[in-house]
C-alpha cells in the first residue's frame, strides 16, 4: 500500500489499540487529531534516502514493541525486497507517534525494515517526534491505559 509521506491518513477511520500482554483487551475510537503517514512504501515508487540520525531506529523499534495499533489478522510482504528472496519482511499492524498539537504520525509497523534495510529516510517532524517520545512513560503503560497519549475518554474498550 502506497501513501505520499504526510498525507492525511484515510485507511481506517477508527484507531485501535490492542493489549500487548494479553492480547484480548483493546480500545476503539475515532481520533479527533489529523492523522498524516510516513512510511507506506510501494516497489516502483520513489522514496526519500539518506541517512537517519544516531538512535532514531532503536527508538522506533522500542516504540512499535510497546504499541500495537490497528494489529490485522492477515500479513503484508515487503514489496521492496527481491521476489526470490525467501522470508521477505511482514508486516501487520501500524505505530502511531504524536507530533505537533492535532497530528499524529501514522506509519506501518514495516517502517522499521524500510529504513534499515531500503534506505528510507522518514520526512524530518517525524524523525523529530519519534526522538520526543516519552520512552518511560509508553513502556509502562499497562491495561487499561495504552502507549499514547491522545487517547479520549469515551474510547471503546474491550475487556474481554
Amino acid at each position: 500500500m502506497f501513501y505520499e509521506d504526510l498525507t492525511e491518513y484515510r485507511y481506517r477511520a477508527e484507531d485501535e489499540f490492542t493489549d500487548r500482554e494479553s492480547g484480548f483487551f483493546g480500545l476503539s475510537y475515532r481520533p479527533a487529531y489529523t492523522r498524516l503517514n510516513v512510511g507506506w512504501l510501494e516497489a516502483g515508487r520513489p522514496y526519500p534516502v539518506g541517512p537517519v540520525p544516531a538512535g532514531f531506529v532503536e527508538k522506533l523499534k522500542a516504540v512499535q514493541a510497546v504499541q500495537w495499533m490497528n494489529v490485522c489478522l492477515g500479513t503484508h510482504e515487503c514489496d521492496l525486497c527481491p521476489v526470490e528472496e525467501t522470508g521477505r519482511p511482514e508486516g501487520n499492524g501500524e505505530v502511531r507517534v504524536p507530533g505537533p498539537p492535532g497530528i499524529a504520525y501514522a506509519a506501518p509497523f514495516l517502517i522499521t525494515h524500510y529504513i534499515t534495510a531500503h534506505g528510507y529516510r522518514p520526512p524530518q517532524v517525524f524523525v523529530d517526534a519519534v526522538l520526543a517520545v516519552d520512552l518511560d512513560t509508553w513502556a509502562a503503560a499497562r491495561w487499561p491505559d495504552v502507549p499514547f497519549p491522545w487517547v479520549p475518554e469515551d474510547a471503546e474498550r474491550m475487556e474481554e
